[in-house]
């Protein structure tokens, strides 16, 4: 029992700070705008990790690796506290096993931005249908136009009706069913 609110502890807070990077990462990425409630709430609450990480680990042509490292840090942190609550020993061979956990917190975070975008998705329709000219549009139409032009290109508009959050989802919850066999996979050692 004290092993399951352990591990429900730990998803929380580690969850939380890891979907705050990534989101933190993707506005960066696709030039999504900060100045609005959203964009503040993910400064503010990411700035006393990413800033003293960005002294050791520089960007990359417009990419901010330290939160995108700090991400898969915090990933790796949580699967290691999940594995020592099981009971879960390292001592026979660390360096496999932090190649595993290394592994394993790529996949999660893989997981974890095709959910970020089906979530993103998801709002923007919502609010697209309900308050189009709200001050977080900004951020959705960013952080969901360059996957819905792949589709744009290809599918018109039936009857005034945008399809391709449609099939961005889909395609999303395609990919996740092999990434979910990849990590067990990649687990099974342990």
């Amino acid at each position: 029992m004290l092993a399951q609110i352990g591990q429900l502890l730990i998803d929380t807070v580690f969850g939380l700070l890891v979907y705050v990077l990534l989101i933190r990462f993707y506005m960066q990425l696709l030039r999504a705008p900060f100045r609005n409630p959203v964009g503040q709430f993910i400064v503010a609450v990411s700035n006393w990790m990413v800033l003293p990480a960005r002294r050791f680990i520089p960007g990359l042509k417009g990419l901010d690796l330290s939160t995108l490292v700090l991400a898969w840090l915090l990933e790796i942190l949580a699967w290691l506290l999940g594995y020592w609550l099981r009971g879960f020993s390292f001592g026979g061979a660390p360096g496999i096993a932090f190649g595993v956990l290394a592994a394993l917190a790529l996949l999660e975070l893989a997981r974890l931005s095709l959910y970020l975008l089906i979530g993103v998705v998801i709002v923007q329709v919502i609010l697209s249908w309900v308050s189009p000219y709200t001050a977080l549009t900004p951020i959705f139409d960013a952080l969901t136009r360059p996957f819905y032009r792949i589709f744009r290109r290809y599918i018109p508009p039936i009857g005034n009706i945008d399809l391709s959050p449609l099939f961005v989802v889909l395609i999303a919850q395609i990919v996740l069913i092999p990434l979910a066999s990849l990590t067990r996979a990649v687990a099974s050692p342990f």
